[in-house]
């Protein structure tokens, strides 16, 4: 745990139609809500058909994030977290955009995957409901993805993430406001077209109650409350009167429909289509809206991490079991990387030490998983399940630079694939390789035994090690091995010396 937990602790949400920031208060590990702010950017509307996002929506997103900046800029990087999700896990640039939002908001964003918003917002919903035993359906459209998860409790089970949203859906079937009963059918059979490899996993029978989250959700339900065609949340015959109003219209603003805000009116009719195609697939009568979405799960999240119950620590253990690791090996690892950033103290990188004691300990878990695919360069297979995997409490930044690690922590080394990674871990993780790669020649031959003491410094390109007297004279193969990583380390412009 921190020394001191923030006092103040912050989530923002730069979702592919709407951006939310929430902040609340700390104290004693309760929350206390300060502020909500929610702007509607419509990200998912600036993607071309290259998928790029085109410098106007970019423009339209920085200036909310200076405003949402304004109010988190001085916060403390371990008390926020961002996250974009599905129109920023698309854009191709949006590195370009990633760039000038961390300068606006002064704090890293990072871009989850599918599963993981799923896994988040299941934790925003079943915080804000409270627990109990039934088994949940929570469904999340966003403006670009649509998710759907089975859980109870506070566990999510099944999470699934399809790419259909209000904003893609709206954009490709009711452009520029239009409306038919034709291209509601359309949108309709285009959501059952994504939700038919799911439909049997998630059908009716293998849940007690269906939770709705998100904005479109709350809209449909404040307007079928306000047109008195349901008092108990959203049902499927209510529904059935939405559908048939909106395609008595031809153009959005006919609608005129109570209680829907101005600003989500030109999304609404491809949400509608989202949630009328689900209940139709998965045999849904009737759905609850719950408060609580992926804002109030990254609050949760971030709880976790502040008091040291961080779910990508207990990912990396399921993911050793897995793959079955010789976790005494991977211990004896772990303790000598521990000797090592103990004698290098805290000026060797620039990253936060707790971060990089945590980022070396993750891959001192799981640089071997590959073996379990194939023994030939299991470094790489390691680095792709790393990379590739749906890892719980992971960014996809998480897995690029733990996958970087992993795979250059055995032959050839090079510095370009750091290159890529932002900064500081650009140069940072650098350093952290070659602790491993150190850390893991040293036990190459994986005895218990332990090592004798050595001493080691890292200055700029230089690595100094300094073993006990005869101490290499009489581990020949651990000398062998020093000399051949001296090689590899100074085709990289590193020298290793050891004596």
């Amino acid at each position: 745990m921190l020394k001191k937990p923030p006092e103040i602790v912050a989530a923002v949400d730069l979702g592919s139609n709407s951006f939310h920031m929430i902040v609340c208060s700390l104290t004693n590990g309760n929350l206390q809500t300060l502020d909500r702010l929610k702007e509607m950017v419509r990200l998912a509307s600036g993607l071309d058909e290259k998928n790029h996002l085109n410098i106007h929506t970019q423009e339209r997103a920085l200036e909310c994030l200076e405003r949402f900046g304004q109010r988190i800029r001085n916060f403390s990087p371990e008390s926020v977290r961002v996250v974009g999700t599905s129109t920023l896990r698309m854009a191709k640039n949006a590195q370009q955009f990633l760039d000038k939002a961390e300068i606006a908001l002064n704090h890293p964003i990072h871009i989850i995957s599918g599963i993981e918003e799923a896994r988040l917002i299941y934790q925003g919903v079943a915080h804000s409901l409270g627990s109990n035993a039934n088994l949940r359906l929570v469904m999340d459209i966003g403006g670009g993805s649509t998710e759907y998860i089975i859980g109870s409790g506070e566990t999510a089970r099944v999470k699934e993430s399809t790419p259909m949203g209000c904003v893609l859906v709206s954009n490709a079937f009711f452009s520029d406001g239009k409306l038919s009963k034709a291209a509601f059918i359309q949108a309709s059979l285009f959501a059952q077209q994504q939700l038919e490899p799911i439909q049997k996993q998630f059908q009716h029978n293998n849940w007690d109650e269906a939770i709705g989250a998100s904005g479109s959700l709350r809209s449909i339900d404040k307007v079928l409350k306000a047109k008195g065609w349901s008092n108990n949340g959203i049902t499927r015959a209510a529904l059935e009167k939405l559908v048939a109003h909106i395609n008595q219209c031809t153009h959005i603003n006919q609608l005129a429909l109570p209680e829907l805000n101005p600003e989500r009116l030109p999304v609404f009719a491809g949400g509608v289509a989202i949630v009328y195609a689900t209940f139709k697939s998965l045999g849904i009568e009737q759905m609850t809206v719950s408060d609580g979405a992926l804002r109030e799960g990254l609050i949760q999240d971030l709880l976790g991490r502040i008091y040291d119950h961080d779910i990508r620590s207990a990912t990396v253990q399921d993911l050793a079991k897995r793959y079955h690791i010789d976790k005494e090996h991977a211990s004896r690892i772990k303790q000598t990387i521990s000797y090592m950033l103990n004698q290098l103290g805290n000026d060797f990188c620039a990253t936060n030490c707790e971060h990089v004691v945590q980022v070396l300990n993750w891959a001192a878990d799981l640089h071997e998983i590959g073996q379990d695919i194939a023994h030939s360069h299991y470094h790489k297979h390691s680095a792709y399940v790393i990379e590739n995997g749906d890892f719980a409490g992971f960014s996809r930044q998480d897995q690029v630079l733990l996958s970087t690690i992993v795979k250059a922590h055995r032959r050839k080394f090079s510095r370009s694939p750091f290159n890529n990674l932002p900064i500081p871990w650009n140069v940072d993780a650098v350093n952290l390789t070659i602790i491993l790669r150190l850390a893991v020649l040293l036990h190459r031959n994986r005895q218990e035994q332990a090592l004798a003491n050595f001493n080691m410094s890292l200055t700029h390109s230089k690595i100094c090690l300094s073993f006990p007297d005869h101490w290499l004279a009489m581990a020949p193969l651990t000398h062998a091995d020093l000399i051949q990583e001296a090689e590899c380390l100074k085709a990289a412009g590193f020298k290793l010396e050891f004596s």
